[in-house]
């Protein structure tokens, strides 16, 4: 009699553990009506009653979520992220249980600054001790993110190199911006790794031009390049393959 009482025991726990037993809202699927119903995207107000730079995301529906918003992944049923000021469309993609894939857009505007965009710098926040420098064509060691492969001579004929990226930078997939003068027509660049086993870029060099140029770290980025958390430690690297230009900082917002 105890040992059919154990195996009762044992029956249950197997049935309450196997996910195929699990009652699923909206027996595994919703539309993409009752998605959008049961979502949200709003922006904070400024004392002026424009709109603020801060964006909400929420859902409620029964669903895995993943919102797209500023070139950025992020998954749960919350995000939040502040945003430069202009008009952005945020992706909401649900995957229900029953392996239907969902989308949906929201068209947002930032008109005012309400929760300013802080910088952390990777290069160049103190031009004294970290100056421009002049990367040379086709010379790969010259951005390098590596604290000892690869080094570049800034404007005052100092040798230095860039330094690693944390695992932070890397799997927060976070947006490096890069302040460039003095570029040429005919700047441009490639986009992969110091092992020169990868490239990031659709194998179609960048054209890179005054101003501020951006690069959303990736997860095929972070997997190559990181030195952590499933990292293979390759480090990014960005090598001009024509023209000239000069890099002053080099830094990501939040």
């Amino acid at each position: 009699m105890k040992k059919i009482f154990l195996l009762l025991i044992a029956i249950c726990a197997f049935g309450a553990c196997d996910p195929t037993h699990e009652k699923i809202s909206n027996d595994g699927h919703i539309t993409i009506d009752e998605l959008k119903a049961k979502s949200s995207v709003t922006v904070d107000k400024a004392p002026s009653g424009q709109n603020g730079n801060v964006i909400t995301c929420s859902t409620s529906a029964p669903v895995n979520a993943k919102w797209t918003l500023g070139g950025k992944e992020l998954v749960g049923n919350y995000a939040w992220k502040k945003m430069k000021l202009g008009d952005h469309v945020v992706t909401l993609t649900a995957l229900c249980a029953d392996g239907t894939e969902l989308t949906t857009d929201f068209n947002i505007s930032c008109q005012e600054i309400t929760d300013p965009l802080q910088k952390y710098y990777i290069y160049g926040e103190d031009p004294a001790v970290q100056a421009p420098f002049k990367p040379g064509a086709w010379d790969a060691a010259a951005m390098r993110f590596s604290d000892n492969e690869g080094k570049f001579t800034d404007i005052n004929g100092k040798q230095g190199f860039l330094p690693y990226l944390s695992d932070d930078v890397y799997w927060g997939f976070k947006t490096l911006i890069f302040d460039i003068s003095d570029a040429t027509p005919d700047c441009a660049g490639r986009i992969m790794n110091g092992w020169w086993s990868a490239r990031y870029d659709d194998n179609k060099d960048v054209q890179f031009t005054n101003g501020l140029w951006e690069l959303p770290l990736t997860e095929a980025i972070a997997k190559d390049c990181a030195r952590g958390n499933g990292g293979a430690g390759k480090d990014l690297d960005i090598m001009v393959t024509s023209g000239s230009c000069q890099i002053n900082a080099i830094y990501y917002e939040e």
